[in-house]
């Protein structure tokens, strides 16, 4: 481990706090992850050095040992080796620093990957005084749509929100306080300069480590049709279109652990902001004629094992489906 990797791992374990619960972006709010905006009040730009990620792809090529060429056909059909497993459990998290402190969404159930959907439920943080915990939030993900069950924000307790994943500028790749689990995947069909870290283990089994990063407009060309809509939002949605990656595939290239570094805008506003502006750098610093300090970053990982579970995924009666008024939370 490099001196700069081994220091930002270090400040990692000095600062890091999981929250135990969070607000999950409402329908009027997407990509700002109200999730951590709103329970801050206002979140710092931040790049946070995800080990591995971040690592310069000179060094990790020099312990490479897949053939040239074979560690990017990897990654790239992970997706389609998901979909042949049929489905799997799966556990997110999702963190994001504010002012020094790591804010964590955790996750937990399973997705369909022929079917394309899945439930999961999350724990989230409290709010920005800590004064209020929330219930854990069940989401029902589903082509173009996700459900979202005691989200809060003046919806009824037991009630179901309903999202149009379709009109989301990140393709609810961070909305919902997690990856939705194909299409991380899905995402590292852009993926370039990935390189063989090594082989290692992971839940007891042993994997390939790769690590690189992935173009979102790239895999948007190179997904099915099916799933280029929400990646090609996410291109325009985010402010850092390349995503740092690190994935560690089985022996049959399935996904065992993926973790993901996404970059968008923290501009001002609470009402439904896109991520128009300048584009940023990989490391998730403004670009030019962008306000310093007002890029955030995420990141996500995805864990996927029990390949072949049955994922059952029960949908609302319309009545339970709240259409009345959703209070968003109002940064401090």
């Amino acid at each position: 481990m490099s001196t700069g990797v081994r220091a930002a791992a270090d400040a990692r374990r000095r600062h890091d706090r999981t929250i135990t619960a969070a607000t999950v972006a409402a329908p009027g709010q997407p990509v700002r992850v109200a999730v951590a905006l709103a329970l801050a009040g206002a979140v710092s730009a931040v790049a946070i050095g995800l080990s591995g990620c971040a690592s310069s792809g000179a060094a990790a090529e020099s312990n490479g040992a897949a053939p040239p060429g074979g560690a990017r056909r990897a990654v790239s059909g992970a997706a389609d080796a998901l979909v042949r497993a049929g489905s799997s459990r799966v556990t997110t998290s999702m963190r994001m620093a504010s002012g020094g402190t790591w804010l964590t969404i955790t996750g937990t159930g399973g997705f369909d990957y022929a079917r394309r959907e899945g439930e999961l439920v999350l724990e989230l943080p409290k709010d920005a005084a800590g004064a209020e915990e929330h219930k854990p939030i069940t989401e029902l993900l589903t082509p173009g749509a996700l459900y979202m069950k005691d989200r809060g924000a003046g919806v009824p307790a037991g009630k179901w929100v309903r999202v149009d994943t379709t009109r989301l500028p990140d393709g609810n790749l961070v909305t919902g306080g997690a990856t939705e689990p194909l299409a991380a995947a899905e995402l590292l069909r852009g993926a370039q300069q990935v390189a063989f870290v090594g082989e290692e283990t992971r839940a007891g089994v042993k994997v390939r480590h790769y690590r690189g990063t992935a173009d979102i407009a790239r895999a948007a060309q190179a997904a099915p049709a099916a799933d280029r809509a929400p990646l090609r939002a996410a291109a325009e949605g985010f402010t850092v279109t390349m995503v740092p990656f690190d994935a560690w595939l089985d022996e049959a290239g399935r996904l065992r652990e993926l973790s993901q570094r996404f970059t968008f805008s923290a501009s001002a506003g609470t009402q439904g902001d896109t991520q128009g502006g300048t584009r940023g750098t990989q490391d998730g610093t403004p670009g030019s004629g962008q306000t310093p300090g007002r890029n955030v970053t995420v990141v996500s990982t995805t864990r996927y094992d029990h390949f072949g579970t049955p994922v059952s995924v029960i949908m609302p009666r319309p009545a339970d489906i709240w259409t009345g008024k959703i209070v968003s939370a109002q940064p401090g």
